[in-house]
């Protein structure tokens, strides 16, 4: 087989051709972990780059999946136990460096994509360069480097569960870190390059304007002066996955576009479910926020409103009642 196979679904079809065969011969002794193996294997052979082979923790994903497995360990069980009992770590100096050091990736990741790619890649499609040309190697050791800054931002959710910020470790964030380097261990093992890369791009150009804005939250009350623009991080989150899922579409329906449709399959449906996390986050942290807020707002009008009312008719009744109360001591006067 060959793994440059593009038209129609051929890749995913073949695919599914190799699982049922498999399963048929595995099935007479059950030998079911024989089978996972080596339908791996059949799969790494005819669409694994083999140029990923030389990094670190690329030779399989069970590797990738049992640091997500201790991540999340951490997270949900570890990390909250071992809080239990202890104050909220405070971390300013180590979450100022921290996020200082995820943008200087993120800026060096952003000009790499754009000298290793994408100032010379066709917008509309571009397919992988799985040779060994400077600039393939180079986009390459890229997708290398972006998977291992994935793997760094585990470091987000330990510090929110040290400081018990249990508030922000929201399923989104949790999910979104959790599915992250799985996604980015696929890329360099199968697709390190072209459109797959698109996403990439964007994510870094996000993530230096996110993790500024975390740096200067980190270094202070004083700096919260210029954090007006939080809501417009996840607007620009949000646009970031639109442009993913147009750019994804155009190569998906498109019969020239000579990349992967079942990778492009892959990466519509990872960028539309996070587009609908990140628009229902904003939705209930900004629109029903507002909303909330414009209400409890009209309620103090209101109530204000009903005080003021009820001032002058009290005023009133006391005013009644002092006269009655002066009027008999006058007429007792003027028999006197």
């Amino acid at each position: 087989m060959n793994r440059n196979i593009t038209s129609g679904f051929d890749m995913a079809a073949e695919i599914a051709h190799i699982a049922i065969e498999e399963f048929k011969s595995h099935y007479v002794t059950k030998n079911f972990t024989g089978l996972i193996q080596r339908y791996y294997y059949l799969v790494e052979e005819d669409y694994g780059d083999p140029r990923s082979n030389r990094f670190p923790m690329m030779s399989n994903p069970l590797y990738t999946f049992g640091v997500v497995g201790i991540y999340l360990s951490w997270v949900l069980v570890i990390g909250p136990y071992f809080m239990r009992d202890r104050k909220p770590f405070q971390l300013k100096r180590t979450m100022v460096i921290y996020n200082a050091f995820q943008v200087a990736i993120s800026a060096y990741m952003f000009y790499e994509h754009l000298v290793a790619g994408w100032l010379n890649y066709n917008l509309k499609c571009q397919p992988v360069d799985y040779s060994d040309s400077p600039m393939s190697k180079r986009m390459l050791n890229l997708c290398y480097v972006y998977y291992l800054s994935k793997l760094t931002e585990f470091a987000d959710t330990v510090f929110f569960v040290l400081r018990k910020k249990s508030s922000q470790i929201t399923w989104l964030h949790v999910y979104h870190h959790s599915v992250t380097p799985l996604e980015t261990w696929v890329l360099v093992k199968f697709v390190a390059g072209g459109n797959a890369t698109f996403p990439n791009l964007l994510n870094n150009f996000v993530h230096i304007c996110m993790y500024f804005y975390y740096m200067m939250s980190a270094m202070g009350p004083n700096y919260a002066k210029y954090l007006w623009w939080k809501k417009y991080m996840t607007e620009l989150q949000i646009a970031q996955f639109i442009l993913c899922i147009i750019h994804t579409i155009r190569a998906l329906f498109s019969q020239q576009c000579q990349f992967s449709k079942f990778i492009s399959s892959l990466l519509l449906l990872n960028s539309t479910i996070f587009f609908c996390l990140f628009m229902n986050f904003y939705i209930q942290a900004y629109k029903k926020g507002k909303t909330s807020k414009a209400l409890a707002a009209a309620n103090r009008d209101a109530t204000c409103a009903n005080e003021s009312l009820q001032k002058p008719k009290s005023l009133e009744m006391n005013n009644n009642h002092n006269s009655q109360d002066v009027l008999p001591s006058l007429s007792q006067k003027k028999v006197n």
